[in-house]
């Protein structure tokens, strides 16, 4: 349920009831009712919602609900609650506990209610005249509503299609006091763009009439007024001695800074393993041929290995966070939702460390792939022509400065040696390769004038064993706050040592003429 398009409404002439449960035996032979048994469940009956019966006003509008706003609505997935809390749940439509019933007057209801403490404090409540109002919360269709201004001037909203209905509620509260309205403006705002009052000429009262009443609206425009006047004008605006306060802006989203955004465990070989510990079969290239065998001897042997074992044993790796329930709530934004999204880059960080890690480390003593040095292209052809197999579909990695080296080489005829590629990640291809550039902080040059170019096919030459990834949500009760979390359980691990070469380019300079 997305809170920014949910609305609660009271209908405080819900005509609720709540009927008299009924005793197994009803006979004229009962002389004590109270010692009766009591088999029946207790009933509330009323309306959720009455048709065309105006709220009050809802920040300068009224509403009303059209009779027709909840035909094809699905009522198949409803709840009646206490107080909108769905922890209090006191009947559902899907349990066959509530009926929802659309007559003239507006939509009835009829429910039964359980043998449970809230059911019964809500049920004593209502026939003793503490509760005697409903209120629903809904979504309205996509312009399933319009605004009109009748004769007095007052403006009314009528909600001619209803898109969802989530629950009804027994209620205390209005659900639609200024704490708790929830009204998606939109449409009202369009309305008044083409409905506003202009002033006549010379009116300096205001630049604008509205009938909306929202202050940081009023104000924002009048501190508008106050600038453009040069501080002859302070209608609507709110002055000090030294002059006007300037109003506070309505923060409505993150702002992000801009960022490399790349993903390098799309180009590995990524495997979903079931133990924490194992051993990954590989089938090898295989360039073994088979031996002329006489007639009657005994099948030989391949001499070929064709498959190796690849160990793995995945670590845990985890971050969290703790946030205030006071930041949540009074937050303009979902401060929740982009906490989430940063917890999904440092993933995407976590596997783009491991990766180039693998690619450029050491297993044991041994480089885990071939380190080739050279000064020019010639050596760059090389790797590509002999060092690696044909067979393997290539990719080159660099970094910004590497990348600068490349984008700046020419061949003979003046001609750039990278060339335009609409598939490659950088928009450029090297010898029909794509090209994958990444930042300087994620793969930094080892030696000023030495440019590392890296050079594979990368789904053969690292395996990422992913075991689970989890993200949390918890409340602390304690300390008045929720904490988000993220735990991923990965291994990084070389496949094929044949699959990547690693080229430290260090251009030779020539001598000045």
């Amino acid at each position: 349920m997305n809170n920014d398009d949910v609305e609660k409404r009271l209908n405080p002439d819900a005509d609720l009831t709540a009927a008299e449960p009924t005793t197994a035996d009803d006979s004229q032979d009962q002389k004590d009712p109270s010692t009766a048994p009591n088999d029946t469940p207790k009933k509330l009956t009323g309306y959720a919602v009455v048709f065309n019966s105006p709220s009050k006003d809802l920040g300068g509008f009224k509403e009303v609900v059209d009779p027709h706003a909840f035909d094809n609505v699905d009522l198949s997935d409803v709840y009646m609650v206490s107080d909108h809390d769905f922890s209090k749940v006191l009947a559902s439509t899907k349990a066959g506990t509530l009926t929802l019933n659309v007559d003239d007057k507006g939509l009835q209801f009829e429910a039964t209610l359980p043998d449970t403490t809230t059911a019964n404090d809500a049920y004593n409540n209502v026939q003793a005249g503490n509760l005697s109002a409903m209120s629903f919360t809904f979504n309205a269709a996509p312009d399933g509503d319009t605004f009109t201004k009748d004769d007095s001037g007052q403006v009314i909203r009528t909600i001619k299609q209803v898109k969802s209905l989530f629950d009804v509620s027994l209620v205390a509260i209005p659900a639609y006091d200024d704490t708790n309205v929830q009204v998606d403006k939109r449409s009202y705002t369009e309305w008044l763009k083409n409905n506003t009052e202009q002033p006549e000429k010379g009116d300096k009262t205001m630049t604008e009439k509205t009938i909306i009443d929202n202050k940081e609206h009023t104000e924002s425009r009048a501190y508008e007024d106050y600038i453009r006047s040069m501080g002859e004008q302070r209608d609507g605006l709110t002055t000090t001695t030294a002059g006007a306060v300037v109003p506070k802006e309505v923060i409505e989203d993150v702002w992000n800074l801009k960022e490399s955004d790349y993903d390098l465990a799309k180009y590995v070989t990524v495997k979903q393993v079931g133990t924490p510990v194992g051993t990954y079969p590989i089938a090898l290239t295989n360039n073994g041929v088979l031996a002329t065998k006489e007639e009657l001897a005994d099948v030989p042997e391949i001499g070929a290995t064709l498959f190796r074992g690849v160990d793995y044993k995945v670590a845990t790796r985890a971050g969290k966070i703790y946030l205030s329930n006071e930041l949540v709530e009074d937050s303009e934004v979902d401060i929740v939702a982009e906490v989430k999204n940063q917890l999904k880059k440092l993933v995407q960080n976590t596997d783009n460390s491991n990766i180039i890690s693998v690619l450029t480390g050491k297993t044991g003593t041994n480089d885990n792939f071939k380190h080739i040095t050279g000064t020019g292209l010639d050596d760059i052809k090389q790797t590509f022509n002999v060092e690696l197999d044909p067979a393997l579909s290539l990719s080159v990695i660099v970094n910004q400065d590497a990348f600068n080296y490349l984008d700046t080489l020419k061949d003979s005829e003046g001609r750039y040696l990278l060339q335009p590629s609409i598939t490659a990640p950088s928009g450029k291809q090297l010898f029909g390769a794509p090209v994958i550039v990444i930042a300087n902080k994620v793969l930094p040059t080892d030696k000023a004038g030495t440019y590392r170019i890296i050079i594979g096919d990368f789904s053969q030459a690292i395996f990422l064993a992913q075991k689970n990834e989890v993200n949390t949500q918890w409340e602390r009760f304690d300390s008045y706050s929720q904490g988000l979390a993220v735990v991923i359980r990965n291994d990084y691990e070389v496949v094929d040592p044949d699959a990547a070469r690693i080229v430290d380019i260090t251009p030779v300079t020539k001598p000045a003429a």
